[in-house]
Parts: structure tokens; C-alpha cells; sequence
């Protein structure tokens, strides 16, 4: 059962207006109840890179199997070793809609545009090209997918305004070639890419220096919501009203004890804020200058930071169910010592093309990147883990998942999808494993990312999926796993399976395709997923 924060700051009216809803509120209560909720909701927390990674050195060794922290040394997620009993490595997913030279795997129209528009709709792009090598700027770089992402997919169902929080680390600017989310279809959504706009938002205590209301004060500073409003409370029950609207107003209540509790409680204050720096004074020092996106790998606060303990602040006082943080696509890390362009890096030849010499040591250098996405993922993990909530943390009632845009860089591949995911969701998810949901095997090849760059070397223009991983390998659908968080976190679908606003039924459907070949035609076919239902081998013992 969610509700919202705000719905209990209208004093008098809100109280009135909401009375005759009551019923309807305990039902749905008593439901939840019925099906084994308990008090704490569930959430899902996405954050995304763009390009692809040195995927043998992002992968353990071990692809189907229970995970030590032993597994995770030596590889780029080293730094997450300590939560690795509260980790899962889903292995031998593909993402859909990937670019090839003959399109054969997916649309003609770019290897970032048709894969970002794709990636959480697994939905085409629209308009559709024809051929891999069309320059046609509306269709390269204008094309954007048909139906709505899936962080607005869940928001519409979880949250009051039907908005994802969606953030863009470090600022800067969504084009359908960097876009993830989408409000509908070809409806870009850019979010916050302030992180005092961000804040401002969410606490209200930025905006004029002051709190937006009386009430708004009181909640942030932890008093309960009963107490903020008793005396409305009060003047209600001394009228003469009947004794089922005098029943609806105690159980109003009761449920603003429960509820009231739970939010006040809950360390969803300025202190708790504090902690996780989280002050007008930390926010706007990393937010003047933007060319720090990248920050520091050290035990200070970077601007990354700051924008994933805003999303935790959120989680923390339900203001949020869905968020997502997105990393920005095109980033040079002048801070990490670099200063190659990141995508020119993943190609290995220092420019977005297909082949080419590669960059001296460019292979440490994606390293370097990479390990320092593994430190900001890890630094979302521990700030959640941190809180204690229920019986046990934050992170335990969260399924929180890093994404990348492609598997390897230069190959562009979506097959073998680098994916992480911490936190069970309140036992969803089997967590300190790596799960193949392809093969089951736990050798499960981890691609040839380093083979071509190892020295001084040169990438053929024709051999650029050399990087990859073998395309046989690890094509289990992305879209399956969507159905398991979406499950999760409680969305709920209509008899046919796909979720819906209202239904009451388990997601077993997702997108329009879920073979990345049927994107080929751009939407010409009938839609089709092959393969319903979630990834069974993913759920732990609560699910």
C-alpha cells in the first residue's frame, strides 16, 4: 500500500475529502496484508552507463553459482566486494534491437539512438532506416521509440503523479541519441540534471531558504502526521455525522498512526539528510562547476554521489519508488587522468568509428573508467545498506540495478549483457549468486574485450564485433527481467499479461518483440514475445 507524503499535508480538507475513500484504502490494504506485504514497499533504483565495458575484467570467473567476496578480486567490481552476499549477477541476457553492418540483429538507424530508445521499451525506433548506413539525420539521430520506457511504466502504477525521479548525473542535455526515458511514445523525458533543482524538489527546503509550509516543517523534522493534524482531527469528530462515516473517520485514523509512523520515524528529516551531505551548502558546491562530473575516486563527495544520495533520500521517505540515475553519454574524465572522450575510448580508436588504431594503453584506460563506475554503484549500495528499515536495511527492500548501454564497447554488442543487481526487494531476488539464465553453465564465455588492444594494435573496419562476445552466447531476453522487477516492486498487468494501470495480474509480457531479429523491420511485424513470463532462476525464497 503507498501513499503518498503530500496527501497528508492538506490539514482540514484533506482529511475531509479523503473520509469517504476509506473503505476502499483498506481493502486494498487488506489485500496487500493477505498477500504477504509487510510494512516496508518496494523499490527499484536504476543506474545507467552509457558504452560498453571490458566485459573479461568486468565478469567473475564463476557465471552460475554462489559468489564470495573472493569472486569479485581482480575484476572491475572488486570495490563491491564487502556487499557481495547482497549482490546478483544475472548472466546471459541480451538487450534488444542492437545495430549491426547487415541488420540482421535490429533497425539501420545508429548504434546509440535504436539501442538507447530500445533498451528499457524493447520497443523500435521510429522513423525506421532502411539500411545500417543511413545518414538520414531524423532517422539516425531523431528516431525515438514507440511506447514508454519502463521506469514510467512502473511510476504510473507506484507513484501519485505517475513520474519516475529520474536524474541526469551531472547535468547536461537528452537527445533521442542519449535518451533513455520516455514518457509515452516519442515522448522524450530529460528529468532533473540539477542536483539543487533535484533536492529543492524533493525537501522543499531549498527554494527561498525556507520550508514550503508549517506542516511541510514539522514533517521534514520528523513529527508525526497525527500530531500535524489533530486539531483538524479533533473539529471532525465533534460533528454530527453517522455511524459509518464515524467508523470511516477512525479508521482515517488509524491509518495516519500507521502510516504517520512509518513516515516520521523513518529518519526522512534534516539530520538524516545531513548525513548523506546532503545540505544547500554540499549540493551547490558540487553542482557549480559541471566539469566535474567525474569526480574523484577517493573517499570524498563527488557530484555522482551527491545525485545517488539524493535518490537514496528519496527511497527513504517514499517519495520515490522508481528513480533512476543516469550517467552522462559523452564525457571526457579529465579527473580520473584522462582525456580521450569515454565513446571514442570504447570504440578503442579514440573516435566513433567502426575500426581503427587503437589508443595507447586504451585498454587500462576503459579499466580505469570502468572500476570508478564499480566505486559510484558501490557508494548507492553501502548509503542504502546504511539505513536500517524494518527487519533490516534499505537496500533489502530495494532492487537496485546497474545497466550498461552495450556489452563491449567497440563491438556494440547486446548479447551477455554486463548487468549487477544488489538488494533482494524483501527476499525477490536470490542475491550473493551469479545466475546464468541462458545455459546454466558457470563458464559462460566473458567476451574478448582486451584480445585486439593488448599492445599496440589496429582494429579492422569489418572485425569490429571482434571485441565481443560469440553471438550464439548469452541471448536469454532482457524483457524477462523486466517482468521479475517489475513483479517486485508490485506493478501490476492485465489479463493478457502486459502491465497496466488498474490490473490485477502478474507481468508476464513486455515490449513488442523480445528477439532482437524482429526489430529488423521496424515494427512491420506483428507484435510477439516468444518467451513470457520472468526469469525463475532469479527469484529467492520470499518471492
Amino acid at each position: 500500500m503507498r501513499l503518498n507524503r503530500r496527501l497528508f499535508l492538506r490539514g482540514l480538507g484533506g482529511a475531509a475529502i479523503a473520509a469517504p475513500f476509506l473503505s476502499s484504502v483498506a481493502e486494498r490494504a487488506a489485500k496487500a496484508a493477505g498477500n504477504g506485504a509487510s510494512a516496508e514497499p518496494r523499490r527499484l533504483i536504476v543506474m545507467f552507463t552509457n558504452n560498453g565495458c571490458i566485459t573479461n575484467r568486468w565478469f567473475p570467473a564463476n557465471s552460475h553459482g554462489p559468489l564470495s567476496a573472493a569472486d569479485y578480486k581482480g575484476t572491475s567490481l572488486e570495490v563491491l566486494a564487502p556487499q557481495a552476499s547482497k549482490l546478483l549477477v544475472p548472466r546471459g541476457i541480451r538487450a534488444m534491437n542492437e545495430w549491426t553492418t547487415d541488420m540482421s540483429l535490429g533497425q539501420g538507424n545508429d548504434y546509440h539512438t535504436q539501442v538507447l530508445g530500445s533498451y528499457f521499451t524493447c520497443v523500435p525506433v521510429s522513423p525506421h532506416a532502411d539500411t545500417p548506413f543511413e545518414f538520414n539525420e531524423e532517422v539516425k539521430f531523431n528516431a525515438m521509440p514507440t511506447a514508454p520506457s519502463l521506469d514510467h511504466v512502473c511510476a504510473k502504477q507506484l507513484h501519485a503523479d505517475g513520474k519516475p525521479l529520474f536524474l541526469r548525473v551531472g547535468g547536461g542535455t537528452e537527445t533521442p541519441l542519449t535518451a533513455i526515458s520516455y514518457s509515452d511514445s516519442q515522448q522524450l523525458f530529460a528529468g532533473i540534471g540539477s542536483a539543487y533543482e533535484a533536492f529543492a524538489a524533493l525537501t522543499g527546503l531549498l527554494s527561498d531558504g525556507t520550508v514550503s509550509s508549517r506542516d511541510e516543517y514539522e514533517l521534514v523534522r520528523g513529527k508525526s502526521v497525527v500530531d500535524i493534524v489533530r486539531s483538524d482531527l479533533e473539529t471532525l469528530e465533534r460533528f454530527d455525522m453517522s455511524s459509518s462515516d464515524r467508523q470511516k473517520l477512525e479508521a482515517w485514523k488509524e491509518l495516519l498512526h500507521q502510516t504517520g509512523d512509518a513516515v516520521g520515524s523513518a529518519q526522512c528529516n534534516q539530520e538524516h539528510a545531513q548525513m548523506l551531505g546532503l545540505t544547500a551548502g554540499d549540493v551547490m558546491a558540487t553542482t557549480s562547476v559541471r566539469d566535474r562530473v567525474a569526480g574523484k575516486v577517493t573517499d570524498e563527495l563527488d557530484v555522482a554521489d551527491i545525485f545517488a544520495n539524493i535518490a537514496v533520500l528519496a527511497t527513504l521517505c517514499d517519495a520515490s519508488r522508481v528513480s533512476f540515475l543516469k550517467f552522462p553519454a559523452n564525457h571526457i574524465y579529465t579527473e580520473l587522468g584522462l582525456t580521450e572522450e569515454i565513446d571514442g575510448l570504447n570504440h578503442r580508436a579514440g573516435a566513433p568509428t567502426l575500426g581503427g588504431t587503437c589508443v595507447a594503453n586504451v585498454n587500462e584506460k576503459l579499466l580505469t573508467v570502468d572500476r570508478y563506475h564499480a566505486a559510484k554503484f558501490a557508494h548507492l549500495v553501502g548509503q542504502l545498506d546504511d539505513i536500517e528499515e524494518g527487519d533490516g536495511t534499505l537496500l533489502d527492500h530495494c532492487a537496485v540495478v546497474w545497466f550498461r548501454e552495450h556489452s563491449d564497447g567497440s563491438a556494440m554488442n547486446l548479447n551477455n549483457m554486463p548487468i549487477l543487481h544488489a538488494g533482494s526487494c524483501g527476499g525477490y531476488f536470490k542475491t550473493g549468486h551469479a545466475v546464468n539464465v541462458d545455459d546454466g553453465s558457470s563458464d559462460m564465455h566473458r567476451g574478448n574485450s582486451e584480445a585486439p588492444c593488448a599492445e599496440e594494435g589496429v582494429i579492422a573496419p569489418d572485425d569490429f564485433k571482434i571485441t565481443g562476445t560469440p553471438p550464439d552466447i548469452g541471448n536469454a531476453p532482457i524483457n524477462k527481467y523486466y517482468c521479475n522487477l517489475m513483479n517486485a516492486i508490485g506493478v501490476k498487468a492485465s489479463p493478457d499479461g502486459f502491465p497496466k494501470v488498474g490490473g490485477t495480474e502478474k507481468v508476464t509480457h513486455y515490449g513488442m518483440y523480445d528477439r532482437t531479429e524482429d526489430f529488423a523491420s521496424g515494427g512491420a511485424l506483428p507484435p510477439t514475445i516468444s518467451d513470457p513470463g520472468e526469469f525463475e532462476e532469479l527469484r529467492g525464497s520470499g518471492a
